[in-house]
């Protein structure tokens, strides 16, 4: 399959600036780059579609640079948000671009990767103004989509002037590293043509650059993608452990399941479409959900990582916790109901304290009628004491009411 027609099927192709450009990726091999801002210092299943792609890209041949936005990161990119960005100060900016560069250098190891602060804190103001900014004419800047919905709530010149310093990444990497084109989602569209528009006066009009741009991932239901109950789903480990990254995935519905397969992994039409089928078939035994977990943990998080995630899910699915180390224990429990003590604790007294039970006399109903796991073992002993020589890594204590229903005890 050419690589255009792999783009379209996969969904991964909403716009190019030149119907050339599906030519020219077919027969050459061009630099391209994508970037992304460090308004955090984790990159979210958002931006994960973008290094994807980039990676298809590079697979055929392609050649990336990975742009972190030290510099533009400063200012904020104003596209499509209802309002200004919170500034970052330049050494959080700093340390955010130190957190994504790591990640972007495991998703795409063999990549260039570069921080635009190295070249836009060198430009000062009258030389953004007169070398840059007269290239740009007002009229067209506010024109742009991008900019054009915040007109009329107020945009301030910081945000304004965005979209000059990112078409002042792509001449900077026409001219020094003879990248010929832009990646980026739908919401970028303003950005990159803004670049194309800068190169093309500063070169010539025949000046070869593109851009190409990919659809923003929605779920089919109208709610958010890449949303959980405790929040954004990050890339991080420590921010979204790998095991709500896979639960996330495995929990992907049928209408959605073979679409995500298709753009946030590798595997081919062929086991797409036995998936697909699999789907209408077997929809209860959900292999494309599992498959897709799999691969997405694998990607971004490593094939150890992934074995940590499928034992927590097995464990919990089964109530059997037993065999979880105290890593697993965290991955898996992260977000369960909580409180802490430095003593041994009557179990009654933990269940009253954890909420699992409104009063005392429920919490022995309930240890009576055999409801009460601690640590994976049915607890039947209305004296039972909670301690952290019992725990976890002498430092959790997991108490399960019936089957479902966890809360955890960290011993201090």
């Amino acid at each position: 399959m050419k690589l255009f027609e792999e783009l379209k099927w996969r969904g991964l192709l909403y716009q190019v600036t030149d119907e050339a450009l599906e030519q020219k990726l077919e027969n050459e091999k061009l630099t391209f780059y994508l970037g992304a801002d460090p308004t955090a210092d984790s990159l979210h299943v958002g931006h994960l579609l973008a290094y994807l792609v980039a990676k298809r890209l590079m697979d055929r041949g392609h050649q990336p640079i990975l742009v972190i936005g030290g510099g533009t990161g400063l200012v904020g990119d104003p596209s499509f948000k209802k309002s200004e960005r919170q500034l970052l100060t330049i050494e959080e900016s700093l340390k955010n671009a130190e957190g994504i560069t790591k990640q972007v250098k495991r998703l795409l190891p063999t990549a260039k990767i570069v921080n635009n602060y190295d070249w836009i804190s060198s430009l000062n103001s009258i030389e953004f103004l007169r070398d840059v900014g007269k290239h740009f004419n007002v009229t067209y800047m506010m024109n742009k989509d991008s900019v054009k919905s915040r007109i009329e709530n107020g945009i301030s010149f910081t945000e304004f002037a965005y979209q000059i310093l990112q078409a002042w990444d792509f001449e900077y990497l026409f001219d020094h590293y003879n990248c010929q084109m832009q990646i980026g989602g739908q919401d970028q569209w303003g950005n990159i043509t803004s670049g194309l528009e800068l190169i093309r006066k500063i070169h010539t009009i025949d000046a070869q650059a593109y851009g190409l741009t990919f659809p923003l991932v929605t779920k089919s239901d109208g709610t958010k993608f890449g949303k959980t109950e405790s929040g954004t789903l990050w890339l991080d480990k420590d921010r979204t452990s790998p095991y709500e990254f896979y639960q996330y995935w495995i929990n992907t519905a049928d209408a959605d399941v073979i679409l995500r397969l298709k753009q946030f992994t590798f595997l081919s039409k062929t086991e797409i479409d036995r998936l697909e089928q699999a789907v209408v078939e077997h929809p209860e035994e959900r292999k494309a959900q599992k498959l897709l977990a799999e691969e997405l943990v694998r990607i971004v998080h490593g094939e150890a990582e992934l074995k940590k995630a499928i034992h927590v899910s097995q464990a919990l699915f089964s109530g059997e916790i037993k065999d979880l180390d105290v890593e697993e224990i965290e991955m898996g429990f992260k977000h369960l109901p909580a409180i802490e003590t430095k003593e041994d604790l009557p179990l009654i007294d933990a269940l009253v304290a954890l909420e699992l039970v409104k009063s005392k006399r429920e919490a022995r109903e309930m240890i009576q009628n055999n409801a009460t796991t601690i640590n994976g073992t049915k607890v039947t002993d209305l004296d039972f004491v909670v301690s952290s020589e019992d725990a976890f890594g002498g430092k959790y204590t997991i108490i399960r009411k019936g089957k479902k229903r966890y809360a955890m005890i960290k011993h201090s």
